[in-house]
């Protein structure tokens, strides 16, 4: 039986990651939560696809806008952080990123990707997902899709100004 994420507290997780630096570090919801930030996850099945760099730059070039909205966006995969910061070096050009205003998240353990319902277990990687969470750690948005289909930066960004004008008025 699958259990209800929506309005639950969100799974933890601290993950090593590519900074956008390009530096190792950590990321976690704690640490967001601390902050008071919202959490925007990014689930995407593996670097060096063809799908993944165009979806990933189009959130990295709109990162402004999800600072703005007090959040921060980590891209998650099952690949290594050595695997991550060789592909954030590959140009454009070449069907990379060129560089994200982001971290990229190792899941190498399977564990996150297991907890938030993306993982697919026979192959090892993730579904494309897009898990918004409130500073408080509520999991407050989430959708999910096989490989093949990207997200919307745009809706990303209208579903988090709603969740926010909506809990705005909740403290009212």
């Amino acid at each position: 039986m699958v259990n209800r994420l929506i309005g639950n507290p969100a799974p933890r997780f601290e993950m090593k990651a590519v900074l956008p630096s390009r530096e190792f570090g950590t990321v976690s919801l704690e640490k967001n939560m601390a902050k008071g930030r919202w959490t925007v996850l990014i689930f995407y099945p593996m670097d060096f696809s063809l799908a993944s760099p165009a979806e990933l730059t189009a959130f990295s070039d709109r990162q402004v806008e999800f600072a703005e909205l007090n959040a921060e966006v980590i891209g998650i995969s099952t690949d290594t952080v050595h695997t991550h910061l060789a592909w954030v070096g590959l140009a454009r050009r070449n069907n990379g990123p060129g560089g994200l205003n982001f971290p990229l998240a190792s899941d190498r353990k399977l564990a996150v990707s297991r907890a938030y319902g993306m993982l697919i277990e026979e192959e090892g990687i993730t579904l494309r997902g897009l898990f918004i969470i409130s500073p408080e750690g509520e999991l407050r948005f989430q959708t999910a899709f096989r490989e093949d289909i990207g997200r919307d930066v745009d809706e990303a960004l209208r579903v988090l100004q709603g969740l926010q004008v909506d809990g705005r008025r909740a403290a009212n």
